[in-house]
C-alpha cells in the first residue's frame, strides 16, 4: 500500500509541478515577453520584479528540476528498472520521446534563457538604482537581449507543449 501511495505521489508531483513549468514558460513566450518588448523600457522593471525579487527563475529551475526527476522515477518504474521491452512498446517509445524533448527544453532553459534573464535583470537594475533612461548602445544591447529571449522562450515552449501532449497520450500508443 505504502509503495503505491508513493507511486501517486510522485505521479501528482509530476502532473502539478509540470503544468507549473510548462505553463510558466507559455505564458512568459506568448504573452510576457511581447508584452514587455512592447513597453519598451517600463518593461525593465517588471523584470527586474520578476527575476531580481520574485526569483522567477529559482521558481521555474526547481519546477523542472522535480518535473524531470519525478518523470525519470516513472519511466524508471513503468518500464520495470528499465526493461528494453517495455522500452520498445508504444508507450515506452512516446513516453521516451516526450522525456527527451522536455530535456531539450531544460538544457535551452539553462543554456539561454536563464543566462540572457540574468543579463537584463542586471542592466535593468542598473539603470533602475542610476535613475535614468538606457543611452542608445544600452536600449541596443536590451532590445537584442530581449529578441534573443523571446525566440528561445517560443522555442521552449513549444517543446514543452510537444512533451506535454506526448506525455498526455503516451499510454494510449499500441
Amino acid at each position: 500500500m505504502s509503495d503505491l501511495f508513493a507511486l501517486y505521489a510522485i505521479r501528482i508531483l509530476h502532473v502539478v509541478v509540470g503544468v507549473f513549468w510548462v505553463g510558466t514558460v507559455v505564458f512568459m513566450a506568448a504573452f510576457l515577453a511581447p508584452s514587455m518588448r512592447a513597453a519598451g523600457p517600463a518593461g525593465g522593471a517588471v523584470i527586474q520584479q520578476l527575476m531580481g525579487v520574485r526569483h522567477l527563475p529559482r521558481w521555474i529551475m526547481g519546477g523542472m528540476a522535480l518535473t524531470l526527476l519525478s518523470g525519470v522515477g516513472l519511466y524508471w518504474h513503468d518500464s520495470a528498472g528499465f526493461q528494453s521491452a517495455w522500452l520498445a512498446s508504444g508507450a515506452g517509445k512516446v513516453f521516451g520521446l516526450g522525456g527527451g524533448i522536455a530535456f531539450v527544453a531544460s538544457i535551452l532553459g539553462m543554456a539561454i534563457n536563464m543566462p540572457t534573464a540574468r543579463r537584463l535583470t542586471e542592466i535593468g537594475g542598473r539603470l533602475q538604482a542610476a535613475g535614468r533612461a538606457p543611452t542608445p548602445d544600452e536600449q541596443a544591447t536590451l532590445a537584442a537581449l530581449q529578441r534573443r529571449l523571446g525566440r528561445a522562450s517560443a522555442l521552449a515552449a513549444v517543446l514543452l507543449v510537444a512533451a506535454t501532449v506526448l506525455m498526455a497520450i503516451a499510454r494510449y500508443v499500441p
